[in-house]
């Protein structure tokens, strides 16, 4: 795994940060806090739901050895699995957190998380789509605790295809949190627990199934900011393997729902059209003039997967994002919509496995479960189904603005103070005499105008000036 890090130390920087940040949570009209009331119906269902499988009325499922596996430090737990290898193939449980038990319909709860609409995360701290009794606590699938759980259990053939699905709500116990980090050092060293162990077979598995659906996954290298004890650090990561094989398993329960919505006659599908012409023949060009060209005879999944790890093959990573345009969710309720696929995965699709985090995942966890054991969709689900899609895009937009705006701000206090010193990077993008550069250290991106070069070239820049009030930064070419 290949790490940049870069950190922000000084005194001054960390301040002028802490107000350049605050200033654009304000600017974005960020919620700062829960109502009264909100908090009070969280308090009252943490107490009140019953998580004892009698009770409740649930099936006891607290024998299965599930674990979770998240970035480090996290406690909004949302997924639990257990993955047993099978003389015919596997059997996987995937546990997903209970978010409707606690949220009643109507309530000052569910009208908050509507307004919300999801988790948003900052560099000082995430703005959660529940209260923390909820999403950090009572309803989150910490280790060691009973916690009420959708829970999937897929029958995998040798190939990981589900030949057999059913989905119920139970109480179930994990027993272990991880890390991807420890998970996949455990996997390497050979001291992983078994469905650790079985991840590399299960994520190699849908890998394939996914080059023969047709699908493809862009996994550019991510650049993270780390709050730390004297500041923020910016890291730049390509991940370790286990969060690929991690993803694969949301994306196949993700389908699974999708192909239970459609079956039922109800649903909400997050939906991606296919590229156009145009940018197909426009991407080819560019993959061509970075002397990686894209054979017509090799499907577009595949010529992703097997980029080589070089500047220029960055750049064209870069380029196939534009590829990826146009998400968005269809709500159906009877026939199915016209155009059901996510085009990027080469399936219908559904958000299902993050409801601690999405406000969505609460409607597709109540649709699928009532059709997979043939009782009637709830009447509140059906009637507010249509006002999510709104919901969600609402919620999108002001996640998309923080996460730029607080990386932005991140990268400027990064470099401020290194005024005159002199950048090596790689053009990702260009038009005209505009380009997109990204530094090689620190892990920084930045316009640059005045640089007539083509994408995949390393250039020299000098910074002229970062203003960490507005995340503006300049560079002259050297």
């Amino acid at each position: 795994m290949t790490v940049r890090r870069s950190r922000i130390v000084a005194a001054d920087v960390r301040d002028d940060l802490a107000v350049a940040l605050d200033a654009l949570r304000a600017s974005l009209e960020l919620p700062t806090g829960f109502p009264a009331d909100v908090l009070a119906e969280a308090t009252d269902a943490a107490a009140t739901v019953p998580v004892d499988p009698a009770a409740a009325g649930l099936a006891d499922l607290r024998d299965l050895e599930l674990l979770t596996i998240d970035p480090a430090g996290s406690t909004d737990l949302d997924q639990a699995l257990h993955l047993e290898r099978t003389a015919a193939g596997a059997v996987l449980h995937y546990a997903i957190a209970d978010v409707p038990a606690f949220v009643a319909p109507g309530g000052a709860l569910d009208a908050e998380a509507r307004r919300r609409g999801q988790t948003l995360y900052a560099p000082d701290g995430r703005i959660p789509l529940h209260p923390p009794i909820l999403s950090e606590d009572a309803a989150s699938l910490l280790p060691e605790r009973d916690r009420r759980a959708y829970v999937w259990r897929f029958v995998l053939d040798e190939g990981a295809r589900p030949i057999e699905t059913t989905l119920v709500r139970a109480v179930v116990r994990s027993r272990a949190q991880w890390s991807y980090e420890d998970a996949q050092r455990a996997i390497d060293d050979g001291t992983a627990p078994g469905s650790l162990a079985a991840m590399p077979w299960f994520g190699a598995a849908r890998a394939e199934r996914e080059r023969e659906r047709g699908g493809a996954s862009l996994n550019l290298p991510e650049t993270r900011v780390v709050a730390e004890a004297d500041g923020y650090r910016l890291e730049r990561s390509e991940g370790v393997p286990l969060e690929e094989w991690n993803a694969h398993v949301s994306l196949m329960t993700g389908m699974a729902a999708a192909q239970i919505m459609l079956d039922g006659g109800i649903g909400i599908l997050r939906t991606m059209p296919p590229a156009s012409p145009d940018d197909v023949a426009e991407f080819r060009a560019r993959t061509i003039a970075l002397d990686l060209p894209w054979r017509l005879d090799v499907p577009y999944g595949e010529y992703l997967r097997t980029l080589p790890h070089t500047l220029a093959a960055r750049a064209v990573r870069e380029y196939a994002g534009g590829l990826f345009r146009g998400a968005g969710y269809e709500v159906f309720d009877g026939a199915p919509p016209a155009a059901p696929l996510q085009a990027a995965i080469g399936a219908p699709y559904a958000h299902t496995t993050a409801p601690l985090r999405r406000l969505v995942d609460r409607w597709s966890l109540v649709i699928c479960e009532a059709l997979a054991n043939g009782r009637a969709v709830p009447e509140w689900a059906r009637q507010s189904l249509p006002e999510v899609p709104k919901l969600m895009g609402a919620s999108a937009q002001r996640a998309s603005r923080l996460d730029a705006g607080a990386l932005d701000r991140v990268e400027a206090a990064v470099l401020h103070g290194r005024e005159g010193e002199e950048f090596t990077g790689v053009v990702l993008r260009a038009k005209g005499d505009t380009a997109r550069v990204q530094l090689v250290r620190p892990p920084v991106e930045a316009t640059v105008t005045g640089l007539t070069v083509d994408p995949g070239t390393a250039v020299r820049l000098r910074l002229v000036s970062a203003a960490i009030a507005d995340g503006a930064l300049e560079f002259a070419p050297v």
